[in-house]
């Protein structure tokens, strides 16, 4: 049943909502249906389908009508169920494909893998978001699989960064080949050590997932967490802002001689030199198309605002030339997974950063499940929620490790369409399972890959920059939440002095090791050491990680620290002198009010005395000072 805004306390946000549906029979199951699908109630039900689209301009009049809330299970109709879901598959689709796209750049692979790893990428995350969906309960244990929301899987950006400085590694110690002018070739071998390496280390998180989730909590706090998010999304603004001007392959640079003189390159239709005016124009479009749609889109277009700036971006490039059709005619009607394949293996190096994206991976699960809760209207405590957030993150690592045996690096739980449940009112399964079915729809059918592998790294750029810094935007919430001492401050300002530096020159410990044997496990010793400390968020969670639990808790009568050093006023001394200001203040008040009480009374219709007291201290916005009075004169 769905609750309109008219119905009460059943609306608040802090109703708690059914958690399992009743059991039906077969015979209940094929009726229901059967039902669904046969009946305009079933179909289309009394929905105001024209709120999802009702855009939010100047002249238009505002309704206060709100939508109905969809409980988890309550009913849907099938076509409501259908179009929000691929409303949270399209607010899913330019976080899918980013990860791979960059990654197939730095692997310098060939257009139709491209398209392949795009295809596969939202296969699985169609598949795998449906693990998470569903909630599976393990045998004989109080143990599940999933959370039972709709808690979406995508292809995780926290990989981006190990990937593409691995990937420069193995370019640089010979694992990746190089031509004999120095241009890279295609690396699977590269891209094969990353997914077997991602699939080990995905069983730090599977383990973790069987700790409490409170004892997780202490261990990862916003301290650790918060800084290392953060700067993940810096590190990858510096992508998305080289594809903004043009890409961030061979032509970065403006090299004057050979075939990438131009982006993307001197071959592709309507080339420029990289950073031209056009290039920045076409990002530009992309980024004040999402601006506007915030600003004045319906809510549909609000949660999509990302995907409509690609479209506007793609109909401007399309128009002015920038666009090629060949590898979209080129490419298969179909694909699915494992129709490319890549050797696996471990590369050594990368299993510290690795270990660092899991566990920032499983804090993530566990904000993105309370927040898909709260958004739900679920319990957000107790053992039903432990519950949840315990099968979330089994779920996650189980999924960082299927999804590198598909091919396709760690999966994480999408934040962003929490948003899409807020804003819709839906919070019901049905929703999750459309998403999914649209994602595979649109992995398999491989022509939609191509094209979306065809846009242009400007086009793409001014998306990419959004989104990841949206990432950083979400790191520095949840370093927000974590109090200014003096402790957390060192601990924030250790942590991150490194972690920027590390951004902000990568190759600043490149030098350090010059070992040039021929052992093979000392050099690979040495390159784990310069990735972590050339990976900027990684080495930012190792120090914040160590400090939180080697330095002491403060006392907490230790006075906190502002912003800017200054040491503040105890809460005891700011309450007692906002106390002594307010009784004055209502002292004022009362002697101004007795003065005109008579002709107060009148008004109130002979009510009685206290009443009238009560009425216009209530009025006059002194009923809560009177009663600090009362408290003080209580304390004396």
């Amino acid at each position: 049943m769905a609750y309109t805004a008219n119905d009460g306390p059943q609306d608040l946000p802090d109703r708690i909502g059914e958690e399992s549906s009743p059991k039906r029979s077969v015979g209940e199951h094929i009726s229901h249906i059967t039902k669904a699908f046969t009946t305009k109630q079933g179909l289309i039900g009394t929905y105001d389908y024209a709120f999802l689209f009702k855009p939010n301009l100047p002249f238009m009049k505002k309704s206060t009508r709100r939508a109905p809330f969809f409980g988890l299970q309550d009913s849907m109709p099938v076509v409501l169920a259908l179009l929000l879901g691929f409303q949270h598959a399209l607010a899913m689709l330019a976080g899918v494909i980013t990860p791979p796209i960059i990654i197939s750049n730095s692997a310098n692979f060939t257009a139709d893998t491209t398209q392949y790893l795009v295809s596969t990428s939202l296969i699985v995350c169609g598949i795998l978001s449906a693990v998470q969906i569903t909630r599976f309960h393990i045998y004989k244990t109080p143990y599940y699989i999933g959370t039972g929301l709709i808690s979406v899987v995508g292809t995780s950006f926290a990989i981006i960064p190990i990937a593409t400085n691995g990937l420069s590694q193995m370019y640089a110690n010979g694992m990746c080949p190089t031509a004999a002018d120095g241009t890279k070739l295609p690396c699977p071998e590269g891209y094969g050590a990353i997914l077997g390496t991602a699939s080990l280390c995905a069983l730090l998180e599977i383990g973790l997932s069987f700790m409490s989730p409170n004892l997780l909590r202490k261990l990862f706090p916003p301290i650790v967490t918060g800084p290392t998010v953060m700067l993940i999304g810096v590190h990858l603004i510096e992508s998305g802002f080289k594809g903004w001007a043009g890409g961030s392959g061979g032509c970065y640079g403006r090299p004057e001689t050979g075939p990438f003189m131009l982006c993307p390159s001197n071959s592709a239709p309507h080339a420029l030199p990289w950073g031209s005016a056009e290039f920045i124009g076409l990002g530009f479009s992309v980024f004040i198309t999402i601006i506007i749609c915030e600003r004045f889109g319906s809510p549909i277009m609000k949660s999509l605002s990302v995907v409509v700036g690609l479209l506007v971006g793609c109909i401007i490039a399309a128009s002015t030339g920038y666009f090629s059709n060949a590898s979209i005619n080129a490419a298969p009607v179909a694909s699915f997974i494992w129709v490319h394949t890549f050797p696996l293996s471990v590369y050594g190096p990368m299993i510290l950063p690795l270990m660092a994206v899991y566990l920032i991976l499983m804090m993530e699960a566990i904000g993105d499940i309370t927040a898909t809760c709260d958004v739900s209207r679920l319990q957000v405590e107790g053992k039903l929620f432990d519950s949840r957030i315990q099968g979330g993150v089994l779920a996650d690592g189980l999924n960082g490790m299927l999804a590198g045996l598909c091919t396709i690096t760690p999966m994480s739980t999408f934040a962003q369409n929490n948003g899409v449940i807020a804003l819709t009112r839906c919070a019901n399964r049905k929703a999750g399972y459309a998403c999914c079915f649209f994602l595979i729809i649109m992995g398999v059918f491989s022509k939609f890959a191509a094209a979306l592998t065809s846009i242009p790294a400007s086009v793409l750029g001014g998306m990419t920059t959004f989104l990841f810094s949206s990432v950083a935007v979400s790191g520095m919430r949840i370093v927000s939440t974590v109090p200014f001492t003096r402790r957390t401050r060192f601990v924030l300002t250790a942590a991150l002095s490194l972690g920027f530096g590390a951004i902000l020159v990568p190759n600043w410990f490149s030098y350090v090791f010059t070992y040039e044997g021929d052992n093979k496990a000392k050099k690979g010793f040495f390159d784990a050491i310069a990735l972590v400390m050339e990976t900027g968020f990684a080495l930012t969670a190792f120090i914040s990680l160590a400090l939180n639990l080697a330095l002491p808790d403060e006392d907490e009568a230790e006075e906190t620290e502002s912003l800017a050093g200054d040491e503040r006023r105890s809460d005891d001394e700011e309450e007692a002198q906002s106390a002594e200001t307010e009784i004055i203040q209502y002292l004022n008040q009362f002697l101004a009010f007795a003065s005109d009480f008579g002709n107060k009374k009148q008004t109130m219709h002979g009510a009685d005395t206290r009443e009238c007291l009560f009425a216009v201290s209530w009025r006059d916005s002194s009923l809560e000072l009177r009663c600090l009075q009362e408290k003080k004169q209580r304390q004396y």
